[in-house]
């Protein structure tokens, strides 16, 4: 019979004994991190935004990974700076599905937004002359509109299907949720949540 648990909570094992020894050092250089990312990714979305000039689709798109950046970033440093000075590395079962989302879809919209720029910049390098009416207004609002919303979907149903799974164990080892760690820990068949992942894999490669 296989020892199914209804879990609340799961621990983090990726800080070990050599790391806790320099937490404050961590912690400081940690934040001051984490403080140059929000500073910097800022100051870039303000400047596009207050720029007339930047109001172009490339600039656009720079904002948008801007502002993509400081949504990835909440999904990992505040909890990791909490756990540099705590002594136990405890995270919630939803909010390790929460980090789990953030963290995910951030890579995907990276992705997303990226492709955007390709296509921009092809565009522009092999369709100089139809470039405006190609990149209008509306459909640079379409593409980034499903730069976001395809990412966050994919990862809503990853997510859904990684919050069915019954876990036998609650120890991830790693600094951060992960989903292939929580699915690890599933005591029954992950088959779904592997053929669907391998699937969202394929379509952003």
């Amino acid at each position: 019979m296989i020892n199914a648990t209804i879990l609340s909570s799961f621990s983090l094992s990726g800080l070990d004994d050599s790391t806790t020894k320099h937490r404050v050092t961590l912690f400081s250089l940690t934040l001051l991190c984490y403080g140059v990312i929000l500073l910097v990714n800022g100051a870039l979305i303000v400047t596009i935004i207050l720029e007339e000039k930047l109001h172009e689709p490339m600039y656009i798109f720079v904002g948008n990974l801007c502002i993509n950046s400081l949504y990835g970033t909440v999904g990992f440093y505040p909890k990791f700076l909490f756990d540099l000075l705590s002594n136990t590395h405890v995270i919630s079962y939803t909010a390790c599905l929460l980090q789990v989302f953030v963290v995910y879809s951030y890579v995907a919209t990276d992705f997303s937004i990226l492709a955007l720029m390709a296509y921009d910049r092809y565009v522009a390098i092999c369709r100089p002359l139809e470039y405006h009416s190609v990149m209008s207004v509306r459909r640079i609002a379409v593409l980034i509109c499903l730069s976001w919303l395809v990412p966050l979907c994919c990862e809503a149903m990853i997510l859904t299907l990684t919050s069915t799974l019954k876990l036998c164990g609650s120890k991830i080892d790693k600094l951060y949720c992960e989903n292939w760690s929580i699915v690890k820990l599933a005591c029954g068949s992950t088959r779904a949540n592997n053929i669907v992942g391998l699937i969202i894999i394929a379509f952003y490669w």
